[in-house]
């Protein structure tokens, strides 16, 4: 893989809108004082503020957006607006042959509708995928996640995370976390990643138990989950609700009920997702998932390609 140095104050970012539209730019510039905060020089691609219906432009202007950032020699990174819906368009007709090559290796960064091209181009050599906040959440991060992302992308560290341990034992495996939602819909495409020997870190949001329950039998039906070595859970906010009737099944329920019987170390209720601290996670990378003492960590820390 390419190697990614550390960035430092100076270094150039460049701003997409992979997805839905921007609905609050307010919360995109709040967002866009604390990367610049850091004295990163931010660059807005041209478009990025466009709409079209529920997305931020055609699909057509939307992948421009995401192979000139990509093309970029004089980027560091590239930092996703917001999530909604509408990454995955991108990917149809997308080949390796259209990714643009650069002598800059960058990160990219973002979560939920952004799973979608963080597990797509997680294999890129010159990509380095790390499943965190876009500009519209980052305000909301408490200042510990926010320093964890800043410290990451310096070149420190990343500290455990820490949640429910269901047993299983302890394995090493690359991690690929992701919306639950987003990364089933991958499943049996060309973009799907190769997930053998893997380890899956899932969250949701809005989705009731009975939904998230189709999805997770989908991937039991399909054998998704046969090469997969570990499972950590984060959060599955607003999950559950009026729909359900007494005597339903809960999220937890649901959870435990569709993947403790794989029999693999899985830790849940870990710190990550929408509507809470979402510490970023990087794609692709060994960690360490501890199911007996519910323990998500970094085996070579800094940990880098």
């Amino acid at each position: 893989m390419a190697k990614f140095e550390k960035l430092k104050p100076g270094d150039r970012l460049r701003v997409i809108a992979p997805s839905g539209r921007i609905r609050e730019l307010k919360s995109v510039e709040t967002g866009l004082d604390i990367w610049r905060e850091q004295a990163y020089q931010i660059s807005l691609t041209s478009g990025y503020d466009r709409s079209w219906g529920y997305l931020a432009g055609t699909d057509s202007d939307r992948r421009r957006q995401l192979l000139d950032a990509i093309g970029d020699d004089y980027s560091r990174g590239i930092l996703c607006a917001r999530g909604g819906y509408g990454a995955t368009r991108l990917l149809e007709g997308l080949s390796i042959a259209d990714i643009p090559p650069s002598t800059n290796p960058k990160f990219l960064i973002g979560f939920s509708d952004i799973t979608a091209l963080l597990w797509a181009l997680s294999g890129q050599e010159n990509i380095l995928a790390i499943h965190g906040p876009v500009l519209t959440t980052l305000a909301q991060e408490p200042d510990w996640a926010i320093a964890r992302l800043f410290d990451y992308l310096a070149g420190k560290p990343l500290q455990p995370l820490h949640g429910d341990g269901w047993g299983g034992g302890k394995v090493r495996g690359r991690l690929f976390p992701g919306n639950l939602t987003v990364a089933t819909y991958l499943l049996g495409t060309p973009h799907q990643p190769d997930l053998t020997n893997a380890i899956l870190a899932f969250e949701d949001v809005n989705e009731e138990p009975y939904r998230l329950d189709r999805m997770l039998t989908y991937w039991r039906t399909i054998g998704a989950f046969q090469p997969v070595l570990g499972i950590a859970l984060g959060r599955f906010s607003q999950s559950g609700s009026d729909l359900n009737s007494p005597g339903d099944f809960s999220v937890q329920q649901v959870l435990r009920d569709r993947l403790f019987d794989l029999n693999i170390p899985i830790v849940a209720n870990l710190s990550f997702g929408h509507d809470g601290p979402n510490p970023i996670l990087p794609v692709g990378l060994e960690v360490e998932l501890d199911g007996d003492r519910g323990v998500l960590s970094w085996p070579t820390n800094p940990p880098s390609y």
